[in-house]
Order: structure tokens, then C-alpha cells, then sequence
């Protein structure tokens, strides 16, 4: 004989010989013999290690007591308590104690992986993440959304919960912003067989989402290709020197080429040019040659006009001074003045007049002595 105590917060299964009994409530019991006692905490799910479910529920004084749902395959039950989310129960069959808390059972159809709006979104949060996939989708994106690889819709920015089922769920990703294609380093023959590499950059948008995605393979290799070519044609029609002058005019060209491939590419180019033309070694030192001896030949046609210029302000300034006494008298006293400013004192020796010495220096005659 053992004595057992049940808590309020139990219930206990009696089973004599491995059969069960009854079910008993809250208090003191003595177990005699083969007697034996499973105890249910009344807060969970009702489960029993000695005989089913389905054993306790055909007493019928469980049955009033509990509250009971049953999921199928392709379902999900979402469990209230008290008005509560408690938790997401998946296919079987659910007993919970209806002693002291009300239970309420959502049943939610997973055959499809589209979840119903009337779940509210705070559930995901709650529930294992392995029955169900997040989508998250940026401002700057929009994503095709794909169940069992078959292309069902385009999603826009936000985020989005799918049913983990049978089917699969698959997204791709699209940047919707401007974007930048650099194509760098390519290598091309102009008329002249000059090896060129040129470095060229596009902006373009994409325009129609689902058919670049599902017409066109692989969009931006088919840009880069585009271009490419485009810069080819134009290289290969022109000479080194003709290429340099009407880099705009290439570049214009290769813009050209790509909007005619807008409708085919499903994309927007919004603006396209040339980055860098880098010339081969050997070529960039010639050119480099070129450049200065074109530059030394300007600065001797410059200098070589200056002197031409100064020589001839010279003669008429001589012819002027021939013509007129009175301007040649002032070119004098202009250089007599420019002396001046570096002379420190004049002394003047003898008796005669300063009005006449000064006169006499004037005129070029030598009058004391003068020292600087």
C-alpha cells in the first residue's frame, strides 16, 4: 500500500494491472496492489504513456472536461487560450484540460503555401520558423515570386509569409534602381591597326521585370555583349587620330545602338560613354613625342612674333622722334628722369648760375661732376 497527492493543478489516471480506471481529481489517495498513477498538469496537452488517447477520452467524465481538436494532413490549428495565442498544433489529434482555462482552435487549410489573411501576422513570430518561409522584399527591389518553379506573381517591397507544404516556395530578386554596367578593358583594332582598350560604363533601369526575367537569359551579359559590339563597329571604321578627336561622337554611337536593343532586352538606357581609351606603350610614347615638339613649335611662332612686334614698335617709335624735335626732347627728359630715380646727390662746382648748369646737364654737357 502507497499513499499519492494529487495538486490542484493535476489530474491523475488510475490503471490496475496496466488497465486504466478513472481519472482523479485533486487530493489524497492509497494505491493498493498493481495499482498505479499517470499525473496530466492540467496546462497541457493531455497525453498519457499507459493507453491512448482515445482510451481516456471514451470516459466520458474526461471527455466533459476537456476540449479537443483534431488536425488533418494538410492543416494547421492555431490554439487560444484565454483569448491568447498558446501555440500551433499540426495534424493528430489534440485533448487539452478545460478545468480552469477556455480553449478556442483556429484550423488553417497549409495545402497551398499562400497564407490566408485572416492569420495575423504577429503569429509567424511565435510559431517554429520550419513551418513556414520569410520573404523579405527592399524599397529598391521587387521580387518574382515562384511556387513549385511556376512564376505566380510579382511581389513588391514588404514582407511576406509563405506555408512550408509539399510545393516549393522560390523567389527571385530584381534591383529596380538606376544601374551602373561597366565594361572595362576591352580590346580593339582601329583602321589603322592601332590595338585599342577601352573602358565604357551605362546606366539602365529595368523596364518589364517579368519578361527580362522569363525572355532574356542572363540580361546583363546581353548589355555587355551589346555594347561591345557597338564599340567594335565604330573602332573599326576609324583611324587612331579620328577616334581621339569624336570620342563624344563614339560614345553617342554605342548609346544609339543600345536604345535600338531596349524592347529586346526589356531594359531603359538611360545614358551611356566612353571612360578611358588607353593607348599601347609604344604608342603613348610616340604620341607623347608628337605632343612636344607640336608644343616647342608653338612657343617658337610665339616668341618669334613677339620680336617681330617689339622690332616694330621700335622703328615707328624712331620714326616718330625723327619727325618731331618736341617728342624727341621728351623721350630725352623720360631717360634723364629714369637716371634720376637712381641717382643719390649731384654736386655742382664753380660760380656759375645752377639754372645754367642744370641747363647744360640737360643738354649733355658735362657740368662738375656727378656721383651716384
Amino acid at each position: 500500500m502507497k499513499k499519492i497527492i494529487i495538486n490542484e493543478n493535476m489530474r491523475g489516471f488510475l490503471f490496475k494491472n496496466g488497465k486504466y480506471i478513472k481519472t482523479l481529481g485533486a487530493g489524497r489517495y492509497m494505491l493498493f496492489g498493481s495499482d498505479s498513477v499517470e499525473l496530466s498538469e492540467l496546462g497541457q496537452p493531455i497525453s498519457c504513456k499507459k493507453c491512448s488517447l482515445e482510451t481516456l477520452l471514451a470516459d466520458k467524465e474526461v471527455a466533459d472536461k476537456v476540449a479537443v481538436v483534431e488536425v488533418g494532413d494538410e492543416e494547421l490549428a492555431l490554439h487560444y487560450v484565454n483569448g491568447r495565442f498558446s501555440s500551433v498544433l499540426t495534424e493528430g489529434k489534440h485533448a487539452f484540460w478545460a478545468v480552469t482555462d477556455r480553449h478556442e482552435f483556429k484550423t488553417v487549410d497549409i495545402s497551398e503555401p499562400t497564407v490566408d489573411g485572416s492569420v495575423p501576422e504577429y503569429i509567424f513570430q511565435k510559431i517554429p520558423n520550419t513551418l513556414y518561409t520569410r520573404i523579405e522584399v527592399a524599397e529598391f527591389q521587387k521580387a518574382l515570386l515562384y511556387f513549385g518553379n511556376k512564376l505566380v506573381r510579382v511581389l513588391d517591397a514588404g514582407t511576406y509569409y509563405f506555408w512550408n507544404t509539399s510545393t516549393a516556395v522560390g523567389v527571385h530578386y530584381v534591383d529596380t534602381r538606376l544601374t551602373q554596367l561597366k565594361i572595362t578593358g576591352q580590346e580593339m583594332l582601329t583602321a589603322d591597326k592601332v590595338s585599342l582598350r577601352i573602358n565604357f560604363v551605362c546606366n539602365y533601369r529595368v523596364a518589364d521585370i517579368v519578361k527580362m526575367i522569363t525572355e532574356v537569359d542572363d540580361f546583363e551579359e546581353q548589355i555587355h555583349v551589346a555594347a561591345q559590339l557597338a564599340l567594335r563597329d565604330y573602332v573599326g571604321q576609324y583611324k587612331l587620330d579620328e577616334i581621339l578627336e569624336k570620342k563624344a561622337e563614339m560614345s553617342e554611337f554605342v548609346f544609339e545602338r543600345l536604345k535600338a536593343k531596349e524592347t529586346e532586352l526589356f531594359v531603359e538606357f538611360r545614358d551611356a560613354g566612353v571612360k578611358d581609351i588607353i593607348l599601347p606603350g609604344e604608342i603613348r610614347e610616340i604620341m607623347n613625342t608628337v605632343l612636344v615638339a607640336e608644343k616647342r613649335a608653338q612657343a617658337n611662332v610665339i616668341t618669334r612674333r613677339e620680336e617681330v612686334a617689339s622690332t616694330r614698335s621700335l622703328l615707328n617709335t624712331a620714326k616718330l622722334m625723327d619727325e618731331n624735335k618736341t617728342l624727341y626732347k621728351l623721350k630725352e627728359l623720360e631717360y634723364v628722369e629714369r637716371i634720376c630715380e637712381n641717382v643719390g646727390n649731384i654736386s655742382l662746382n664753380g660760380n656759375g648760375n645752377m639754372l645754367s648748369q642744370l641747363t647744360a646737364i640737360l643738354n649733355g654737357e658735362t657740368v662738375g661732376a656727378m656721383k651716384g
